[in-house]
């Protein structure tokens, strides 16, 4: 199950958040750099790394699934933000170029079934990155953090996973070396620790971070699925006869 849209602001708006989500963006940067004039799609709850691509691109948009809920994305402008199951994303083949999930593979119902959901959209050549709670690590064993929700990873899992869903994997990163701590005698030495952690134990960091291509082989043709989900409007009554239907009775 998601962790809901509430806890996960709160999170990133929190001193750990803001720290972690420094860490993290210090890894995505070490695999992309600038996205210029390319179609990015951040599935799960990726706003705050958003925003430090959205200015290279030349469209960014902030999907986030049903059981999470969504929230108005960019702030103070039009709305780029669309609530999706991760399983049939509202998008034609082949028309983004990038997708970064973030908060989202660990909660997934079919973890491959979504990956090849995301090999559909993306274009020829197109670019996956990943951002999972490591199995190994202390972050996905505490709650208080939306990193100790969901289902972990090591990246022997996450090859696997990513290979049957035809796709190649490519360079990797880590984040997240500095424990969890709301301590903050403890978190001033987050950054030696992040440098000791990169360098000496990059098996026990909180998160991975890999990167995957979109492989254009080995394609094998499909039946259609039909939809399994149901769109409800949270607002519409249920079971409430109208002034139309007691007329008629």
């Amino acid at each position: 199950m998601s962790v809901d849209i509430v806890d996960l602001r709160e999170f990133y708006h929190s001193s750990l958040g803001r720290l972690a989500e420094q860490s993290i963006a210090m890894a995505l940067s070490s695999l992309w750099a600038r996205l210029p004039e390319e179609r990015l799609v951040g599935l799960g709850y990726a706003v705050p790394y958003l925003d430090r691509f959205r200015a290279d691109t030349e469209r960014t948009f902030a999907f986030m699934p049903a059981g999470q809920g969504a929230v108005n994305w960019p702030v103070g402008e039009l709305s780029s933000t669309a609530l999706v199951f991760d399983e049939e994303l509202p998008l034609p083949d082949s028309s983004v170029d990038r997708v970064l999930m973030v908060h989202s593979l660990e909660f997934t119902e079919n973890p491959r079934e979504s990956l090849k959901e995301i090999w559909r959209v993306l274009a020829p050549g197109g670019r996956l990155v990943i951002v999972v709670p490591n199995r190994r690590g202390v972050w996905a064993r505490m709650e208080h953090t939306p990193f100790g929700s969901g289902r972990p990873y090591s990246r022997s899992q996450l090859t696997t996973l990513l290979r049957e869903a035809n796709f190649t994997p490519g360079a990797a990163a880590e984040a997240l070396f500095f424990p969890p701590s709301k301590v903050r005698m403890i978190l001033k030495f987050r950054n030696l620790l992040e440098r000791l952690g990169r360098r000496f134990w990059p098996v026990f960091s909180g998160v991975i971070v890999i990167e995957a291509q979109k492989r254009l082989y080995q394609g094998l043709p499909v039946a259609a699925r039909a939809s399994r989900r149901v769109f409800v409007p949270v607002l519409a009554p249920q079971g409430v006869r109208t002034t139309r239907d007691r007329n008629q009775g």
